[in-house]
């Protein structure tokens, strides 16, 4: 018994000695990757299987890192996905129909165009088949909250990536529940997932822990307060509590399977330009709230990209198939750099020959 006990000791420690060291050397070509491309800080955590990769780097002396990574970054789009998860939530339990009307729910002032806007459902919003643009205007200034929305296009007819069409099903869900977006998120998704670092408004822990953004001049922009929670872009949060969420969304922990799968279909292609389409359009399309790439080497990966302009971040999802254990990679910079190293990030962990399209899909 005593010999099992200490070959079984002599095992862990080794497995402990070995994830040491993978950690420690991904950290460095990571370190590499991002020094090359100017990003002061980057956090990293990837898993598959039992394997988990967690690291903080700081590239540059001006920086420090984090020795527990529990630096806090702006989450920028990276937002959508995690209300997006609440309100599938919500249509399991019936609180919200992802087909009937938004207008049932909430009010519709703000749209120039009303008889568009009563068209608008949940579904629309979360596969950005709204027709709306971006944002009537800077979602940040003080304008915002009451000034005119209008239509690019009519809604349900192409693909139009809005963060506006998130703030109006924000408005929506939080006449349902009667609450604000952070009391909801985090009764829905923070606590349950020990994501104790994470909110959609500014806590007062990240006066010290959240980073300062800069831009491709090197310049400090400070951390970049919101002035109010937004759905589409004002999460904050770390790599290791990111990845708590993105494992409950690997395996549809807390919905349904039927949702589940639901949320992983491609349902519209995603040409961001105005119906200009690019070659690399051919493979990226859009779920419940996701990006999906149908990749020849990787299958269906579900992904979402953030970029609050000197805050970027990417979260790359491999559902598990074919026998094969669930893969997931999510990095934050705290750089107007960030995007510029996602075909080298990608290659690092997931090994694939040929770039990914999400890498074309979000920088040309």
């Amino acid at each position: 018994m005593l010999t099992i006990l200490i070959c079984s000791l002599m095992m862990s420690l080794n497995g402990a000695d070995t994830v040491t060291h993978h950690t420690a050397s991904y950290q460095e070509k990571c370190r590499v990757i991002a020094k090359e491309a100017n990003i002061p800080l980057i956090q990293v955590v990837y898993k598959h299987g039992k394997k988990e990769i967690s690291f903080e780097s700081s590239q540059f002396e001006f920086i420090k890192e984090s020795p527990t990574h529990t630096s806090v970054f702006q989450a920028a789009s990276l937002s959508k996905p995690v209300f997006a998860y609440i309100v599938l939530r919500m249509v399991d339990r019936k609180e919200i129909d992802l087909d009937r009307p938004l207008y049932q729910y909430t009010g519709i002032e703000r749209f120039k165009n009303k008889e568009w806007a009563k068209i608008l459902t949940a579904r629309m919003v979360l596969t950005h088949m709204t027709g709306l643009s971006n944002w009537s205007t800077s979602p940040s200034s003080e304008e915002w909250p009451t000034a005119d929305i209008e239509f690019k296009f009519r809604p349900d007819s192409s693909f139009r990536y809005s963060g506006e069409a998130f703030a109006f099903l924000q408005r929506a869900v939080e006449k349902i529940k009667g609450k604000s977006l952070e009391e909801i998120a985090s009764s829905e998704v923070f606590k349950p997932l020990g994501m104790t670092h994470t909110s959609y408004e500014w806590k007062e822990e990240y006066d010290s822990t959240a980073v300062c953004g800069y831009n491709k001049e090197g310049v400090n922009h400070g951390q970049g307060r919101h002035p109010r929670a937004n759905s589409a872009y004002t999460l904050r949060t770390t790599a290791e509590d990111y990845s708590r969420f993105l494992s409950a969304l690997s395996t549809g922990k807390g919905l349904k399977p039927k949702t589940h799968r639901e949320q992983f279909k491609p349902f519209v292609q995603a040409i961001r330009n105005d119906n200009k389409k690019r070659e690399c359009e051919d493979f990226v399309f859009w779920g419940l709230g996701v990006g999906i790439e149908k990749n020849p080497e990787l299958g269906n990966i579900i992904f979402h990209w953030g970029d609050n302009g000197n805050f970027k971040a990417l979260f790359v999802l491999i559902p598990r198939r074919f026998g094969h254990h669930s893969s997931q990679l999510v990095y934050f910079t705290n750089s107007a750099y960030g995007h510029d190293i996602i075909d080298k990030i990608t290659k690092l962990f997931f090994n694939n020959k040929e770039p990914l399209k999400i890498d074309k899909w979000v920088n040309e």
